[in-house]
């Protein structure tokens, strides 16, 4: 399949891995491109930017294949070392970028400069037309269904994705419930130009996590996500837990008078020790609705070739048939 994204990214199929803290490791990112699609490392996980240096180097001895780094532009005080992730991303060689958070304009003159395509993580038109504005190569365009942040403006991708449409000049992904063939192809038929998959790759073999939460992704329910974080304006999908509900009931009770401090418990420092360690109750962690469609947990090729396979039929027998 052919599309503006497999294009710009020199990819054969419209499928990118979304950045996700603690997945994105090299192993995933590989196995993703070595697939077809655009596996991608997550930044921020790698703690220094010598530690982002050496997985782009293991990625690189994985897959001769382009890859993608996720760079998170995260509001704190204390910002992480941002100029040394850029230099270790551009001594890297690495090709695409994908940034999230606040504006990357800072960065876009030394990644353009170095021939780097820049994909922006978006939750609203708005912020999607502002990163066309400011040079960057595609958006990807997350839809309230996601893991994650989904912005504040909760509007599904059955109407962002056609507004993106309608707006964009630049190609966009679809971000957000992206599971299968399905999710691809009503993409395309919306305007976007693939799809990005977070959730969906967390539950595959190669993606470098604890079994057990795999097992908690392909045992939940579309109906098992929870908002975390809105009295803060800095809202989560998150799969439930019991330190979920506390969370939440905290929230409940505290009103508009919560601070960070009240929930810090629930979700700093968290990831490794459910990622890694598989403690799935230490807090809240990013899963999307879309887990309600996983059921397996495939090889990174498998799912991608079947994706790929179930499309082309859905596009030219099931579609097709509708009009003949």
């Amino acid at each position: 399949m052919k599309t503006r994204i497999t294009e710009l990214f020199g990819i054969e199929h419209p499928i990118m891995q979304g950045g996700m803290h603690f997945v994105g490791f090299a192993e995933l990112a590989a196995a993703v491109s070595n697939a077809g699609g655009i596996g991608t490392i997550t930044g921020l996980t790698q703690r220094t930017p010598a530690d982002l240096a050496n997985e782009i180097a293991k990625c690189r001895d994985l897959t001769d294949k382009p890859f993608a780094v996720n760079l998170t532009f995260l509001p704190t005080v204390s910002s992480p070392d941002y100029p040394g992730y850029v230099k270790a991303i551009i001594e890297g060689g690495v090709k695409v970028v994908e940034t999230a958070g606040r504006n990357p304009s800072e960065v876009m003159p030394y990644l353009k400069d170095a021939g780097i395509k820049v994909v922006h993580k978006c939750t609203s038109v708005r912020h999607a037309l502002k990163a066309q504005a400011i040079g960057c190569d595609a958006v990807s365009v997350d839809g309230f269904e996601c893991g994650g942040h989904p912005g504040e403006d909760d509007i599904p991708n059955m109407i962002l994705l056609p507004r993106a449409a309608e707006e964009l000049e630049i190609p966009f992904l679809a971000s957000g419930g992206m599971a299968d063939a399905r999710s691809l192809v009503a993409s395309l038929a919306l305007g976007a130009e693939g799809m990005n998959m977070g959730t969906r790759f967390i539950a595959t073999k190669e993606a470098p996590v604890h079994e057990n939460v795999k097992q908690a992704i392909v045992a939940a329910s579309e109906l098992d996500t929870r908002l975390v974080m809105r009295p803060l304006r800095n809202t989560e999908r998150v799969l439930t837990n019991d330190a979920v509900e506390r969370l939440l009931e905290k929230e409940r009770t505290l009103g508009a008078s919560i601070k960070f401090e009240d929930i810090i418990e629930e979700v700093a420092g968290v990831y490794p020790k459910i990622m890694i360690d598989g403690e799935m109750e230490a807090g809240a962690w990013s899963c999307g609705m879309v887990a309600g469609l996983i059921h397996d947990i495939p090889t990174c090729k498998d799912l991608i070739d079947g994706i790929m396979a179930e499309a082309d039929s859905l596009i030219k027998s099931r579609l097709a048939g509708l009009v003949a």
